[in-house]
């Protein structure tokens, strides 16, 4: 696959080579007509190489030659391209300019090395640096052959053409070993890039999957804080309404309101937080009276003794970390409330150097270790939120001795 892709895109190169083959043949004669009262080439000669310019864009443009001659098509063209202009140059007599530099017979087979050139791209960009040797090989060689068959004793002297061929030899060495230096960086920048892509496109996915996880997750605990907090409190409210419906009516009654202010709230809790999965009273009050209402009002619902110590002031914190810090708030006061038959509940927040969040009840206490976290998600829940703050949350519990709850944001983490 990849050969073919080298081959296609040497192919596409002909029309632009043949192109700048004419140009550069029609420019040469130009100067002759301009510079020289005698042309140094007789107008066969450019007939004759435009010919091999023509034949060369006939080749591009034949779509069914490709299928045809296959491997040998880009062969064939770029011997189109190199052999006749060698060829010529040494068969077509020249005319008479003035002498100089200019009209020597080395200045004449100088004057092929451009088109020689274009044919040297084109093996360089298909082929490589062995085919860049025969090529090079090939043409002195071709050149030099013509040179010995019409050599005679007496005539022109040999060593200037060998000398130009040599040079032509050696500039035609450098130049495709640069150009197939330069297609093979290129061939492993493309690799390299390729390989870059597919691990970006592996990264993305995982990306995806992760930001899919996390988000999960986080509806999860949004959706345990918000419902089932709400089905809790209110699975407790009426237990005791039922406790007291023969036994106090009226208080009775006052609980069955309460239930239903607390379902008409968790309802709409629950709706806002399924569309933004930010807590209402955060929205509302701001944190330090969102913490105080709910740590009352929870209180209240489980006639705990509350000591409260919440300042009025709290500074500026960005949204994440007061999500934060309510949201684990709220899971330590309701499990204290409804899960650890207390009767006092401290909460404690403290903004100095760092932020601090403790909650302590008196309750019956529990091992942290033998908690099962695939069914109360309330642990594992509150220690996800404290790491994506930046905190860190501590347990300390034992039965027996009650419950401590602490979470701790340090200052440059906010």
């Amino acid at each position: 696959m990849k050969e073919q892709n080298l081959h296609r895109n040497a192919i596409t190169l002909l029309p632009l080579a043949a192109g700048l083959w004419l140009g550069y043949l029609l420019l040469s004669l130009v100067i002759d007509l301009l510079f020289y009262p005698t042309p140094a080439f007789p107008p066969m000669y450019y007939g004759l190489n435009a010919m091999g310019g023509l034949a060369v864009l006939g080749l591009a443009r034949w779509h069914g030659g490709r299928a045809r001659l296959g491997r040998a098509f880009l062969p064939l063209a770029i011997g189109v391209l190199s052999v006749p202009p060698v060829v010529l140059a040494q068969l077509t007599p020249p005319g008479q300019p003035p002498p100089g530099p200019t009209s020597s017979p080395e200045a004449m087979l100088l004057r092929t090395m451009p088109l020689l050139l274009i044919a040297l791209v084109l093996t360089a960009w298909q082929y490589g640096w062995q085919y860049i040797i025969q090529f090079s090989g090939g043409i002195a060689l071709l050149a030099l052959s013509i040179h010995l068959y019409f050599f005679r004793p007496g005539g022109a002297p040999l060593l200037p053409p060998l000398i130009v061929l040599l040079i032509q030899t050696i500039t035609f060495l450098v130049v495709g070993y640069f150009i197939s230096t330069l297609i093979h960086q290129l061939e492993q920048q493309q690799e390299a890039l390729r390989q870059a892509n597919v691990r970006l496109t592996h990264y993305a996915a995982t990306l995806e999957d992760l930001t899919i996880s996390r988000e999960r997750n986080r509806m999860a605990r949004e959706l345990h804080d918000t419902l089932a907090h709400t089905l809790s409190a209110l699975s407790v409210q009426l237990e005791t309404v039922k406790a007291y419906w023969e036994v106090d009516p009226q208080a009775a009654q006052a609980m069955l309101d309460k239930s239903l202010t607390a379902t008409r709230n968790g309802l709409q809790e629950t709706r806002r937080a399924l569309k933004s999965l930010r807590a209402s009273p955060l929205d509302d009050l701001g944190l330090a009276l969102a913490v105080r209402q709910m740590a009352v009002e929870t209180a209240q619902r489980a006639n705990l003794r509350l000591n409260l110590d919440v300042p009025e002031q709290i500074p500026a914190l960005s949204p994440a970390v007061e999500q934060c810090i309510y949201r684990v708030a709220q899971e330590a006061v309701t499990n204290a409330a409804h899960h650890a038959n207390a009767s006092a509940l401290t909460v404690q927040l403290i903004c100095d150097e760092n932020i601090v969040l403790r909650v302590h009840d008196n309750g019956h206490g529990f091992d942290p270790q033998n908690v099962d976290t695939s069914r109360h998600f309330g642990l594992s829940g509150m220690r996800e939120r404290a790491a994506l703050a930046g905190g860190t949350l501590t347990v300390n519990s034992q039965p027996g001795q009650g419950t401590e709850i602490q979470l701790v944001i340090e200052r440059e983490k906010l």
